[in-house]
């Protein structure tokens, strides 16, 4: 039984990994010749002619193909189980990690969840507290009387100058003040009286 992968002398002393032997093929060396193939296909090989040794009466014939038809049934056996075996472990680790992301969203669901308990009953408990009653901070004012407030002033934003009066309308208040002062004397009120404006002489 040679693989019929070539290997180096360096890995002559090693001992070879399984890997993939269902699928790999094999040169073995039987009694009547090189039979080539994969494992399954090797054994089926070797029963068909032990089942021609045996038809023909050749019963040394057929017990050694049935020998090299058994060593591939080991082997192949062994690297199924070897498979079976890597394939399980595989589906443990896979529902260990299924089970454990399962755990890990679970608990993140009740954390949120009782956040939102705590979020909810923390609004409820906590008196409301008036920002005035506060201490407040203190404030210091760092303007010199003006306003600087860095910003370009404009017409709009300057303070409206006050108007000064016109003579006509001092001129209307003084003769609507002298009708005035006249219907009072008129009354014969010589009293004067404080709200009205002293005429100027």
């Amino acid at each position: 039984m040679r693989s019929s992968k070539s290997r180096s002398r360096s890995k002559a002393n090693r001992s070879r990994s399984v890997g993939n032997i269902v699928n790999r093929v094999f040169d073995s060396s039987g009694p009547e010749g090189k039979v080539r193939g994969t494992p399954q296909q090797i054994i089926d090989k070797y029963n068909q002619l032990a089942r021609d040794a045996q038809l023909s009466n050749d019963r040394v014939a057929a017990e050694n193909f049935q020998q090299h038809a058994e060593h591939y049934v080991r082997m192949l056996g062994e690297a199924q189980r070897e498979a079976e075996a890597r394939r399980e472990q595989q589906e443990a680790e896979n529902r260990a990690r299924q089970q454990q992301r399962e755990n890990e969203r679970q608990e993140r669901q009740e954390r949120n969840e009782q956040r939102e308990d705590n979020r909810n009953q923390g609004g409820n408990q906590q008196p409301q507290v008036d920002p005035a009653s506060a201490p407040q901070p203190d404030v210091i004012d760092v303007t010199d009387g003006e306003e600087d407030t860095g910003l370009v002033e404009t017409p709009e934003s300057k303070p409206k100058p006050k108007r000064k009066s016109t003579r006509s309308r001092a001129r209307k208040s003084e003769e609507s003040g002298s009708e005035a002062k006249g219907a009072e004397d008129a009354k014969g009120g010589d009293a004067a009286q404080p709200d009205a404006p002293e005429a100027a002489e």
